[in-house]
C-alpha cells in the first residue's frame, strides 16, 4: 500500500512538473494551428504546436468569436524569449519572456504588437506595463520636442523640462521594480536617452537621437543577445534612424550604421549571426554594393572557424548576375568559331536573352523584339536558348539572323542558364561593352524603354 501511494505521488509529481502558456484571440484566423519557438539572437528553435479552439464571449449583447490555445511545457525548459506564431507574415507573431511561471495573454491576430494584454506572468506584465507607461510620456515628451523644431520662437524649455523629469521618474520606478526579474536588461536597454535641453532644429536633434541611440544596451548581457529585442533595435539603426531620400546619401549611412553596430559587438559568435542577419536583409532589395560591403570588410573579419565557405559561395551565386555585376562569364561555338562572352567586342551594348522554343511568351516577344532592334546598330544580342534537343531551336534561330545563337541543353538544369539564376523564360540582361549587367527588364516594354536609352 506504501509502494502504492509513493508511486502515486510521484506521479502526481511529474504531472505537475510543467508550465502552462495559454493564448487568446480576440478574432478568429483562417487556420486552426499556432506554433511555440524559442528565440535565440537571430535564430529560432521549434518547440511545438498546438490546436486553436474556437470559442464565443457574449460582450456587450454581442456574440463575439474567439480562439483558445494552450501550451504545457515542461519545468526545465530554458529560460529566455519565446515566440507563438500563427500565420507565415511577418507580423503573424507574439513574442514574451519564460522565466518558469505559467503565463496568459491574448490579442487580436491583426494588431499582435498593440493589442497584447498579459494576465498571468509577474514578468510579462511588469515589462508591458512598463513599455506602455513609458512610452505614452515618451510621445509626450516627442510632441513638445517636434513643436519647438517647428517654431523655435515657442517657449516650451520649461515644460520640456517637466515632461523630461516625468518620464525618467517613471523609469526609475521600473528599474526598481524590475530589478530582480529577467526582464531587468529590456527595461533599461528600452529606455530611450533624451537631450537634457530642448533642441530647437532638426539636424541638432536627429544628431543626438543617433549618436546615443545605443546608449542603455549592454551589447554584452546575454539575455540581450538571445533575445529579438537586440535585433529589432539594430534594425531600427540601420534601416530607420539613418535614412535618407538621396541614394548615394542612403548607402554612405548603412556603411557608417553597419560599422557603428558591429563595433559594439565584442561576442564573435554573435557578431557572425548579426553580419549574416544584416546580408539577408541587404538580399531582398538587391544591394550588392551593401553586401559586398559587409563581406570585405566584416565578414571577412571574422575569426577564420566562424567563416563559411559555403554561406559566402551561395551569395556570391546567388547576386552572380543582379545589376552592376559583370555578367558570368560563358564560351560556345558558332558557325564553327568560337566565342566567349567576355571577349565580344562587336557591340558597345549586349542584350543578353534567356528563351526557349516551347516557351509560349517567347514565341510572342522575340518576333516583336527583332522587328525593333532592326535599326539598332550598337546593340547585339546574345539568344541563349533553353532546350531538352536541338531540332526546333535549329529551324527557329534561322529567322533571328545578325544575333549569335547559343544552344543550352538540359534546359532548367543547364549550368550556364543556372548561374543567371533562370527560373522562367524569357528573362532580359542589357550589358555595356565591360559586360557589366546595367538592367535586368522584365516586362518588354519595359526592355523596349531601356534600350532607347542607351
Amino acid at each position: 500500500m506504501k509502494k502504492i501511494f509513493a508511486l502515486l505521488c510521484f506521479i502526481s509529481s511529474i504531472a505537475h512538473a510543467q508550465f502552462i502558456i495559454n493564448g487568446t484571440l480576440t478574432d478568429t484566423l483562417k487556420t486552426d494551428w499556432v506554433l511555440l519557438y524559442h528565440v535565440n539572437g537571430t535564430q529560432q528553435q521549434f518547440v511545438k504546436s498546438a490546436i486553436i479552439k474556437n470559442d464565443s464571449l457574449l460582450i456587450e449583447g454581442k456574440k463575439q468569436r474567439i480562439g483558445r490555445f494552450q501550451f504545457e511545457i515542461p519545468a526545465d525548459t530554458e529560460v529566455g524569449s519565446y515566440r507563438v506564431r500563427y500565420n507565415t507574415s511577418d507580423t503573424g507573431f507574439v513574442n514574451f519572456i519564460f522565466n518558469k511561471e505559467n503565463i496568459s495573454f491574448s490579442f487580436h491576430p491583426k494588431y499582435p504588437e498593440e493589442t497584447i494584454l498579459f494576465s498571468e506572468s509577474k514578468e510579462n506584465i511588469v515589462y508591458a506595463s512598463y513599455l506602455n507607461e513609458i512610452a505614452e510620456k515618451q510621445q509626450k515628451l516627442d510632441s513638445i520636442q517636434i513643436a519647438a523644431i517647428k517654431n523655435p520662437k515657442l517657449h516650451l524649455k520649461e515644460r520640456y523640462k517637466r515632461t523630461l523629469a516625468q518620464l525618467e521618474s517613471s523609469y526609475q520606478k521600473y528599474v526598481l521594480i524590475a530589478r530582480e526579474l529577467y526582464v531587468f536588461p529590456f527595461v533599461k536597454a528600452s529606455f530611450r536617452a533624451n537631450p537634457s535641453e530642448i533642441k530647437t532644429s532638426p539636424e541638432a536633434y536627429m544628431s543626438f537621437i543617433t549618436t546615443t541611440f545605443f546608449n542603455n544596451i549592454n551589447f554584452s548581457d546575454s539575455r540581450l543577445l538571445s533575445a529579438p529585442f537586440l535585433i529589432d533595435k539594430i534594425t531600427d539603426y540601420i534601416f530607420y534612424i539613418n535614412y535618407s531620400d538621396n541614394k548615394t546619401t542612403q548607402q554612405m549611412l548603412f556603411k557608417k550604421g553597419i560599422a557603428t553596430v558591429l563595433s559594439k559587438i565584442k561576442t564573435p559568435l554573435y557578431r557572425k549571426e548579426v553580419i549574416e542577419f544584416l546580408i539577408a536583409q541587404f538580399e531582398t532589395t538587391k544591394n550588392i554594393e551593401i553586401i559586398d560591403f559587409i563581406f570585405e570588410n566584416h565578414y571577412n573579419k571574422l575569426p577564420k572557424e566562424l567563416q563559411s565557405l559555403s554561406f559566402k559561395n551561395e551569395k556570391k551565386a546567388l547576386l552572380a548576375a543582379e545589376v552592376g555585376r559583370i555578367a558570368p562569364d560563358f564560351s560556345w561555338t558558332e558557325n564553327d568559331q568560337d566565342f566567349r562572352l567576355s571577349t565580344l567586342t562587336d557591340a558597345p551594348y549586349y542584350l543578353l536573352l534567356f528563351w526557349s522554343t516551347d516557351c509560349g511568351h517567347c514565341l510572342r516577344e522575340i518576333p516583336e523584339l527583332q522587328q525593333f532592334l532592326q535599326d539598332q546598330r550598337k546593340i547585339k544580342v546574345i539568344a541563349f536558348s533553353m532546350e531538352n534537343s536541338a531540332k526546333n531551336w535549329k529551324t527557329m534561330k534561322m529567322a533571328l539572323p545578325n544575333w549569335h545563337h547559343i544552344l543550352g541543353l538540359n534546359k532548367w538544369e543547364n549550368k550556364i542558364a543556372n548561374s543567371y539564376n533562370i527560373h522562367a523564360t524569357p528573362n532580359y540582361f542589357i550589358l555595356d561593352e565591360n559586360k557589366k549587367i546595367i538592367s535586368k527588364p522584365v516586362a518588354l516594354e519595359d526592355l523596349k524603354a531601356a534600350l532607347r536609352e542607351l
